[in-house]
């Protein structure tokens, strides 16, 4: 089986990686960065596809990992070139964090070219894209599932059959608005600990054994003290996907205040030029001692 990748970032890359440690053979792959491309295909063995209809034209399966809803339909439906481009026959699994209205729209205009496709939501990050440990939450359609199901358990530890298309995006964008707002709130907490002058070691010890526990406190929590942002999930994408989840519920007339604000505070960091920063970077603007981002850590 054949298998290509649009989309050659963090994750997909090392998704990639992952499946040709495994045996399936990668033949093409294609980022908007060529040179991001044609360094991965240099390690991989496999074609840098200047074209997407190219990737399509090599592969049985293409995997994309794109960055946003606009990135998702011109990949598909752009004009001159795009993935449907002699479509007939293959796979999109589609990877990213996008509207679930999206993932309907690029699946009706598949079908249209005989191709299929199915969502491969995931809620994990590069060192478990890297070794196979993904938790995958997919939409589409059953036998579309079933089809890639194989290739899906090499990537993932986890991987769960939601839904129809769409289903598992709806998933996807309430994962991340309750991380976004866990990661917020325990910003706050440690800043305030800090202002208060609590030894911070002795404090995450304390939330990590009561209520205060969350998986971001694992994850995010020392990286707030330390202020190392090295980013494996960036403050842009956590604007973005709790974007989604405010635009859901104000289509079905409901108030989210705490995701509201907490896009709010990573907006807050994209326009002050920190959007690269991983998302425990938004400590950066809660700690006191950190007022315009001082120091030369972040």
């Amino acid at each position: 089986m054949n298998i290509g990748f649009v989309g050659v970032g963090r994750m997909g890359a090392n998704m990639a990686r992952r499946l040709r440690d495994r045996q399936f053979h990668i033949t093409a792959v294609y980022d908007t960065n060529r040179a991001t491309a044609t360094s991965l295909a240099a390690e991989l063995g496999c074609a840098a596809a200047q074209d997407l209809s190219e990737v399509t034209a090599e592969s049985d399966v293409i995997f994309t990992v794109v960055t946003d809803d606009s990135a998702m339909r011109n990949i598909f439906s752009g004009s001159g070139d795009n993935l449907l481009i002699n479509a007939r026959g293959k796979l999109f699994i589609n990877c990213a964090t996008i509207s679930p209205q999206v993932h309907i729209e690029i699946e009706n205009l598949a079908h249209q070219a005989g191709a299929e496709t199915l969502e491969a939501c995931m809620a994990s990050s590069i060192p478990q894209a890297r070794e196979g440990r993904l938790y995958l939450m997919c939409g589409g359609r059953e036998d579309a599932f079933r089809k890639a199901e194989p290739i899906l358990k090499e990537l993932g530890s986890e991987v769960r059959f939601i839904g129809k298309a769409g289903e598992a995006a709806k998933v996807k964008a309430l994962v991340n608005m309750v991380m976004n707002i866990n990661t917020a709130g325990l910003a706050e907490g440690l800043a305030l600990g800090a202002a208060l002058g609590l030894d911070l070691e002795m404090l995450r010890k304390v939330f990590s054994q009561t209520g205060a526990s969350s998986r971001v406190l694992e994850t995010d929590g020392e990286d707030m003290q330390n202020r190392e942002h090295s980013c494996f999930f960036s403050a842009a994408h956590a604007a973005k996907d709790s974007g989604i989840a405010l635009e859901l519920g104000c289509s079905l007339g409901l108030d989210l205040p705490l995701a509201r604000a907490t896009k709010e505070q990573y907006d807050r960091m994209v326009a002050e030029g920190l959007g690269e920063l991983d998302k425990s970077g938004i400590a950066e603007l809660t700690f006191n001692d950190r007022h315009k981002h001082s120091g030369d850590r972040v």
